[in-house]
């Protein structure tokens, strides 16, 4: 196996890196200090979107750095899983990067859900608009009311009547919803089947966001905060209607849809959260060097540097199994390489969250505040320890996995 990048993926690394350093380092601070002054607070319908945003990613779609986790040639770079391992890296570093270069979640993942399942009807009516920027899109699979660790738990129905289907259900944690761009929503509910398993009893539909019964309660603080103008909502669907050919590739094919959507996002995620932990790390090697108590560089005190050196190992380590994960979906699929994606699903989050928080101690209370992005990198880092299936969910299957081999059953 070979790690290095391909030609075209290192050129379009220097190329978004260069972005990058001339675009969006030098105005993100003060991008987030407007976005906590004006919109810190938990009234949605009051979200703005900054104009900045949306001239970088004018920018960035003009220097092509624009789609590029979609891996068809045409309507984005066409790089493989492994290729655009790095690039997601590298916008791991930035709080907004990601979304600059029309590559953050859950709107890249609801992308792929609609390149791969999708009907051409509904590649025209909702991908084409995504993939031009003009819209966001929202993730509904979350519930209140059940342990959603266990997805076949869900209880949100869609049930046909005809040539429509019925909606019903509340769904939480929808990532995206308090965007003012935001349009349509992924629901995915049960649409019950006495012909198909327990894995067929779930449907993924599409939902323009201002059907009749769609209501949207309120924004869910994380640990405090709102996440604006993104935010994390919960919505109700309340007998909701919408036509049968809302319903992506059929009905019973949920979870295969969800895998398909997962795979590749569990790889994005994780090789954002390493290219966090990178940003972490250099951060607190220039604090911990440029301030000095009892005489003494930061640094230079306690075990600050078996810190920075734990730091050093634990990214390089989270890197080459993201990296391992990557080249072996490309290689065999997304099922076949369940235990590696399972491993780094388990391993990132928790290696950023170490970073950060080690970050966050050296620059003692200003670590704390959002006058640094430690803050919300450890937000991240620690809901990412639970989005996309948690901790436990994943060692599980590693664990299943890892029986399986020695012949004992499931």
């Amino acid at each position: 196996m070979n790690f290095e990048p391909s030609a075209r993926s290192a050129a379009l690394v220097d190329r978004a890196r260069a972005f990058i350093a001339e675009h969006i380092d030098p105005v993100e601070p003060d991008y987030w200090r407007r976005v906590v002054a004006y919109q810190s607070h938990g009234d949605w319908r009051q979200w703005t979107n900054d104009p900045l945003l949306e001239d970088l990613k004018a920018r960035a779609r003009e220097a092509g750095l624009w789609n590029l986790f979609l891996p068809d040639a045409e309507l984005g770079a066409g790089l493989s899983t492994l290729e655009y391992a790095p690039i997601a890296e590298l916008t791991g570093r930035s709080l907004i990067a990601a979304e600059v270069f029309n590559c953050s979640a859950p709107d890249s993942g609801n992308m792929e859900v609609l390149y791969r399942y999708g009907s051409p009807a509904q590649k025209e009516q909702w991908l084409r608009p995504l993939l031009d920027g003009e819209i966001r899109s929202v993730f509904c699979m979350t519930e209140p009311d059940v342990a959603s660790s266990d997805a076949t738990n869900m209880e949100a129905t869609a049930l046909v009547d005809g040539d429509e289907l019925v909606l019903n259900g509340r769904k939480w944690w929808s990532s995206g919803l308090g965007d003012p761009r935001a349009k349509v929503a992924i629901f995915m509910a049960r649409t019950p089947s006495t012909e198909r398993g327990r894995h067929g009893q779930h449907s993924m539909v599409l939902v323009p966001l201002d059907t009749p019964g769609v209501t949207i309660t309120r924004m869910l603080p994380v640990l405090g905060t709102f996440d604006a103008p993104h935010g994390h909502g919960e919505v109700a669907f309340d007998g909701v209607r919408v036509p049968l050919d809302n319903v992506i590739a059929g009905l019973g094919r949920g979870f295969e849809i969800a895998q398909g959507r997962l795979g590749p996002g569990r790889i994005h995620h994780c090789m954002r959260c390493v290219g966090a932990a990178e940003r972490a790390l250099e951060l607190m090697i220039d604090r911990g060097m440029t301030r000095t108590a009892f005489g003494k560089p930061l640094l230079n005190l306690g075990g600050n540097r078996e810190r920075v050196a734990d730091a050093r190992v634990a990214i390089d380590q989270a890197r080459l199994l993201t990296l391992f994960a990557a080249w072996k979906m490309d290689q065999v699929g997304a099922l076949a390489a369940l235990t590696e994606i399972s491993a780094i699903k388990v391993v990132a989050p928790n290696m950023l969250q170490r970073v950060v928080d080690d970050a966050i101690q050296i620059f003692g209370g200003a670590g704390l505040s959002s006058d640094t992005p430690l803050a919300a990198m450890l937000i991240a880092a620690r809901s990412l320890r639970l989005a996309d299936g948690p901790d436990e969910v994943h060692k599980g299957m590693i664990a299943r996995l890892e029986l399986m081999k020695r012949g004992f059953a499931k």
